[in-house]
């Protein structure tokens, strides 16, 4: 009898790669959006008895955020690895690993929909399940590296896309989202109205070079090219890419913008 191996379904291959160093990106990059995440929950009204759920959420890091306000909140991603890690920030949430263009809720559950830079350019059909999900009247809420000057980390992108050019083209395609119009279309076509942009800033810090590695190389798209350059090349290439942020103690402190979307289904 033969067997044919099959691979896993694309979320599942791209879990695999944000769980990669889950403990890293969760407690060392993931604190990159903490102005942003207070930013939207403000705009949004989010507190005491919002139903909140948050895409591509990560390890929970905002829905943490949003149980401390009092919401009810639930959240879904691709990562088993922090899932786990995110059910012991948030343990009465209702958090299951799983594909964002396929939501296992019903329609009209929620108040609040987030995606916290875990929607991008292509996703049309992930904009049109958060749309399935709230209620009408409920909100949107999105971020995204923002297209303007305030990107420090835009050398250490240019250092990865370069690395590995499958990387490079899904990271332009990814970004198109920050164009003029582009984030507007998908919400608009998914039945969103009243959409508005705003920035907030994201900051990282690192007390040396060696944190600073560790976060730097967590995030998922950092996968194919440790793979294709191996860690020593890859370290040298993107810490050589923020050399110049390194402060004379040692530590980084690494300046950007978010762009924040919000709108009303």
């Amino acid at each position: 009898m033969t067997t044919i191996e099959t691979e896993p379904p694309a979320w599942q291959q791209a879990g695999d790669a944000w769980g990669h160093a889950a403990s890293d990106w969760a407690y060392l990059f993931e604190p990159y959006a903490r102005d942003a995440i207070e930013h939207l929950f403000s705009s949004m009204d989010v507190g005491q008895g919002t139903d909140l759920l948050d895409i591509a959420c990560g390890s929970g890091f905002a829905i943490a955020r949003a149980d401390r306000a009092g919401a009810s909140t639930a959240g879904i991603d691709a990562s088993t690895a922090l899932i786990d890690i995110a059910r012991r920030r948030a343990p009465d949430a209702d958090l299951r690993a799983g594909d964002m263009f396929r939501l296992p809720w019903p329609d009209a559950s929620f108040d609040v929909v987030t995606a916290v830079n875990g929607i991008w350019g292509g996703c049309d059909d992930a904009v049109a399940e958060a749309h399935r999900v709230l209620r009408p009247g409920g909100r949107i809420g999105l971020t995204f590296w923002g297209p303007g000057h305030a990107l420090e980390l835009r050398d250490w992108f240019i250092a990865l896309g370069s690395s590995t050019p499958s990387v490079g083209e899904e990271m332009m395609a990814l970004a198109n989202i920050g164009a003029p119009g582009v984030v507007e279309a998908m919400l608009e076509g998914a039945g969103f109205t009243d959409v508005e942009r705003t920035a907030a800033p994201s900051i990282l810090e690192f007390p040396d070079q060696e944190i600073a590695w560790r976060a730097l190389r967590s995030p998922g798209l950092v996968v194919p090219a440790l793979r294709d350059v191996g860690e020593s090349e890859l370290r040298e290439r993107l810490m050589s890419a923020v050399e110049h942020l390194r402060a004379p103690d040692g530590s980084y402190r690494i300046v950007n913008e978010l762009t924040c979307v919000t709108a009303r289904a």
